[in-house]
């Protein structure tokens, strides 16, 4: 039908810690041939687990933001506000916390097995996740404003167009579909 393939440009993928934002993302970008952005390796963390400081994240969000394509694995709330009016489509993972935790924790043991490196070269270490600034620590802490903000999402008018994916058996088939909107 003409005029049915509109073209997709930018999307951010939404969820709680663990849910899988950056493979999705990462997927997203093949089928799309959009470019991938990873959020903690590009603008959250530098190396030795040292957050950049905001003032930076806002300059590079907004850097990209400003580009004509775009596919987000996330956003950090301290500069949500600069990405958000330029989203096409946000891709929700909006999973039961039992399964994303247990994603983060099979995911953090095994980096932390395979000392595998992660956001500019930080690997994560046991002392790392039973500290206070744990990923599995931060799961907990976030997953129900992560929900709000979805909810928020989804209830606004005037906000961005949500997916909202309920369960991971939903991936493949939302991909699909993707693929066949751009013409892949």
């Amino acid at each position: 039908m003409p005029g049915s393939r509109v073209p997709l440009r930018r999307v951010l993928v939404h969820g709680v810690t663990g849910s899988g934002k950056t493979t999705l993302a990462r997927r997203i970008a093949d089928v799309t041939g959009l470019p991938w952005h990873s959020v903690d390796d590009e603008i959250g963390w530098l190396p030795g687990w040292v957050s950049r400081p905001e003032v930076e994240q806002r300059a590079i969000a907004a850097r990209i933001a400003a580009g004509d394509a775009w596919v987000l694995d996330t956003t950090y709330s301290a500069w949500r506000d600069v990405v958000l009016p330029r989203v096409e489509l946000v891709v929700a993972l909006d999973y039961p916390r039992w399964l994303s935790f247990g994603r983060l924790l099979r995911r953090t043991v095994r980096r932390m097995v395979r000392r595998e490196e992660i956001c500019n070269g930080n690997v994560e270490s046991l002392r790392v996740a039973l500290s206070s600034d744990s990923i599995l620590w931060w799961h907990w802490r976030s997953f129900g404003r992560k929900r709000e903000q979805l909810r928020a999402w989804l209830a606004d008018p005037d906000g961005p167009r949500v997916v909202r994916l309920r369960h991971s058996r939903q991936v493949e088939p939302f991909l699909a579909g993707l693929a066949r909107r751009v013409g892949a």
